[in-house]
């Protein structure tokens, strides 16, 4: 058995929530976490893009780090980075051969291991045998339970709070922004731009941890251009150009440059270089040859920001739309119908996905000319050459997207 039957057989949507099975775990693995320095940064929005600014701060210091990440868009080694590089198939393999027969064993003790605590796993094996002093977490959902929360970080971040995941999270932000919460530690500094209530969650926790809380200002990020959805920003006195589209990354930026300046390891001098020079995908992606636009939000502030974007630098745009079951399907369809010409329902390859057919009678709603197709790839190829295209709702439906466009 090669390494994609055996660890997508463990089931990718089957989840539980607790650290007592990925603490075994790593624990008959060495603790393999415990031989590098982290970085934990949780959130609704924002959190992918923060954790591949810090990301790239450490490697234009020329510091030997690491990039945790999920789900990914195309492959799964995008999920494990190290200096830049995803993890190679045959790495993969020599971790399954270590990995592999403790998941059996463990199994025949009867624990059984999900797919996202072994992937949590072989990430923090695999920054362990590559030598890695600094590793960028970023947890898979929440926070408080999520397997990632087996570290003692450095420092932590809490990137934009909202409405997801409602029925494991909690149905109110406050609930949310206590799960989140979850990875401040004792003593270690937690940065976050959160405001309103769940900045006082924020705060309430980080106190009752003796953690110092650095709270971003938002009025102290200032925006000074915005153009072809890239932003040149403001912060402390200093400027910064961000080499992720959308305005919303001004506010993660000075999350991620606030995150570097906490750590025990000098990287200030690194910012600018490496908040201009990161790479993250999905994010405003633009395709210019088919006028095509991918992003990956699925929230309803991601969307609402998304569509102010779009808006901006493109205009109306022809909009492809899928989304999982979970999400706030009125809200989005809301704010992404006010920037849509016209508008094509599908649905991301998953069986979390929301039925195309539900999702069309919800935006019918908010516009007159929705049509649904039942494939992504059918969708893409019915609105090409109408203008400038927006596909977006899920990060499985930008990666389906991407793959197709590229092959």
């Amino acid at each position: 058995m090669n390494f994609s039957e055996w660890v997508y057989g463990l089931g990718m949507n089957r989840m539980r929530f607790g650290l007592d099975n990925i603490t075994e775990l790593l624990r008959r693995l060495g603790d393999p976490q415990k031989r590098f320095k982290t970085v934990h940064v949780a959130g609704s929005d924002g959190k992918g893009s923060t954790s591949a600014m810090i990301y790239s701060i450490l490697l234009k210091a020329n510091i030997k780090a690491g990039l945790y990440t999920s789900p990914h868009l195309m492959r799964f080694n995008e999920r494990i980075s190290v200096c830049g590089e995803d993890i190679e198939d045959d790495e993969l393999a020599h971790l399954m051969g270590i990995v592999r027969p403790v998941v059996d064993q463990m199994l025949s003790e009867g624990t059984d291991c999900t797919f996202f605590e072994v992937t949590t796993a072989l990430a923090f094996l695999h920054f362990s045998l590559k030598g890695v002093k600094y590793a960028v977490l970023e947890t898979g959902l929440g926070g408080r339970l999520d397997a990632t929360n087996t570290v003692i970080p450095e420092v932590t971040a809490i990137t934009n709070i909202s409405l997801e995941h409602t029925d494991i999270l909690g149905d109110t932000v406050e609930k949310i922004a206590f799960e989140k919460a979850g990875i401040i530690k004792n003593g270690v500094p937690v940065i976050t731009a959160n405001v309103g209530s769940t900045l006082d969650v924020i705060k309430r926790v980080a106190a009752e941890k003796g953690a110092e809380l650095i709270a971003v200002d938002r009025n102290d990020v200032k925006i000074i251009s915005f153009t072809g959805g890239f932003v040149k920003m403001e912060y402390s006195g200093n400027e910064y150009d961000v080499g992720i589209p959308g305005s919303c990354q001004a506010e993660n930026a000075a999350v991620a440059a606030e995150c570097v300046m906490h750590l025990r390891t000098d990287v200030s001098g690194y910012i600018k270089k490496g908040l201009k020079e990161v790479i993250w995908h999905g994010r405003m992606e633009h395709f210019p040859d088919e006028n095509i636009i991918i992003d990956v939000s699925h929230t309803a502030a991601g969307a609402e920001r998304l569509a102010g974007d779009v808006m901006e630098t493109y205009g109306k745009v022809t909009l492809v739309l899928g989304m999982f079951i979970d999400k706030d399907a009125d809200q989005i369809c809301r704010s992404l119908s006010k920037i849509s010409s016209n508008i094509v329902i599908t649905a991301p390859s998953s069986e979390r996905a929301m039925p195309p057919e539900r999702l069309a009678e919800i935006m019918k709603k908010y516009s007159c000319d929705v049509s649904v197709k039942e494939d992504l790839r059918e969708a893409i190829d019915s609105v090409r050459g109408k203008g400038t295209v927006l596909i977006t709702g899920s990060l499985h439906m930008a990666g389906e997207a991407m793959s197709y466009l590229r092959k």
